[in-house]
């Protein structure tokens, strides 16, 4: 089943011819550049990273290694979601805003440098998720080939250990954006503080993490085996946090939760 759902994403990707790939860096994207260096040929991709203020600041250098080790070509352009007329507003449709935005920044890279299509990392898990960035994605004629085929996170895992790629068992990120509140306006400096706050947790060990903002407290998911690194350094972990720009410092016993946020739109 599984090299079937592979046998379709090659066919899916030859079809497409020349594509510019949609690069995070994460593991979709990561596989996906892979998968369409190995059917197409290096000449015949590009992948592209979007570096911005919601941009996890220690995910660039990561891409760039990621891609030198595909063997694809790579363009780093800057963005700034911040600038995107209604984004900064962070209403429940901050990521349509989003990736309107990243797509009309690529689409003309594309026509330039004689591509034929733009690519991005949705997957078929994306299906039973709150993903307003795919509404953007089908007006603009952005083709998502690993959800065309039916490929769900885990069989990506998979396929990327198959072929070693390093982010085969990396966690799932998301844009700095996602950690606050929908309602509460988005500012540089909460974006700093966040994406501060997850390098400093992440530097004690902790690999799954987010720092949810709810205007001056901080909720932090971890997966709940790593719960015991926050209790054991929660004196410390508190201090920094307040020298980060949060008052209010607390643990969820929930445990890590992707799109955690997206509770109060139902």
């Amino acid at each position: 089943m599984l090299n079937e759902k592979y046998e379709k994403l090659t066919s899916i990707l030859r079809e497409l011819k020349k594509v510019v790939v949609a690069f995070s860096g994460g593991v979709d994207s990561t596989f996906l550049l892979k998968a369409a260096v190995d059917t197409l040929g290096q000449e015949n991709v590009l992948a592209v990273t979007a570096d911005s203020e919601t941009y996890p600041s220690r995910e660039l250098e990561e891409a760039r290694k990621l891609a030198k080790l595909i063997g694809a070509q790579h363009l780093v352009v800057e963005t700034s979601e911040l600038a995107i007329p209604g984004y900064i507003e962070n209403d429940r449709n901050r990521c349509y805003f989003c990736k309107n935005s990243l797509f009309e920044h690529l689409i003309p890279i594309m026509e330039r440098q004689g591509f034929e299509n733009v690519v991005y990392g949705v997957i078929a898990d994306d299906l039973n998720e709150y993903r307003p960035g795919m509404k953007a994605a089908k007006e603009k004629g952005v083709r998502g080939p690993l959800q065309e085929a039916n490929l769900f996170k885990e069989e990506i895992r998979e396929l990327s250990r198959e072929r070693n790629l390093p982010t085969w068992d990396k966690p799932s990120f998301a844009c700095l954006s996602s950690r606050i509140a929908y309602g509460e306006t988005i500012t540089q400096a909460k974006l700093t503080k966040v994406d501060k706050s997850e390098a400093y947790l992440i530097s004690l060990g902790i690999r799954q993490v987010r720092v949810r903002t709810h205007q001056d407290m901080a909720r932090i998911e971890v997966e709940p085996n790593d719960m015991a690194i926050i209790m054991e350094n929660h004196e410390q972990i508190s201090k920094k946090l307040q020298e980060f720009g949060y008052q209010y410092i607390t643990l969820d016993l929930a445990g890590y939760k992707s799109g955690s946020m997206n509770k109060v739109l139902s």
